[in-house]
């Protein structure tokens, strides 16, 4: 046997956790499948399949979703164990916002980690997707828009909400927010419920 041919159980192994790394960065992003289409030229059907697992990732596929996702091929193939303990996070930027996948190729839950820049989302823009979200703000005031709601959160104070509600959120004076963010499917809630004070309640 080849010393140099690559391990089949190791190689489906590594494509296996494509499908779910991919779903994650993608709903992280808020991206909708058609969005994602539209902007790599792939049909949602192929990207339905790829993030299930029901269809094998190629190089050619690969290559546009790791740019329009702003990560590397690395960040989306498990690359081999060296042996080091360190884990080495790689952060994505775009538009002001900078995100740090905290549970890579996690299924069902994935936290992040994220850096809201002073001038990020200067508008409120709600959007909807499928799932459920837990925010909890490290440091700064983050202003989140949940339907009807506006309010702003400071340190140590959390939300959640189903993110079928149109959302939105962002820094609310001027100051860079760093935040920790839980998303899930559908159903799938945190344990800590910790309700946001109201801009409005001494109004």
């Amino acid at each position: 046997m080849d010393d140099d041919a690559p391990d089949t159980d190791e190689l489906s192994a590594a494509l296996g956790t494509v499908g779910p790394r991919l779903r994650s960065l993608r709903q992280a992003q808020g991206v909708t499948l058609a969005a994602l289409s539209a902007r790599t030229g792939i049909s949602v059907s192929t990207l339905s399949r790829l993030e299930s697992g029901a269809r094998r990732p190629s190089l050619e596929l690969l290559l546009p979703l790791a740019r329009a996702h702003g990560v590397t091929l690395d960040d989306l193939v498990d690359a081999p164990t060296t042996g080091d303990p360190r884990v080495h996070l790689k952060p994505v930027t775009a538009d002001g916002l900078t995100m740090i996948a905290l549970t890579p190729g996690s299924p069902e839950i994935g936290a992040y980690k994220m850096i809201l820049e002073a001038d990020a989302r200067p508008a409120p823009d709600p959007r909807t997707h499928e799932g459920y979200e837990w925010l909890y703000v490290l440091t700064g005031r983050l202003r989140l828009v949940l339907g009807h709601h506006d309010v702003v959160m400071g340190p140590g104070e959390a939300a959640e909400f189903d993110t079928r509600v149109p959302h939105w959120f962002g820094p609310a004076d001027g100051e860079a927010v760093e935040l920790l963010s839980l998303f899930g499917k559908q159903g799938q809630r945190a344990h800590t419920r910790v309700r946001p004070r109201r801009r409005e309640r001494e109004a």
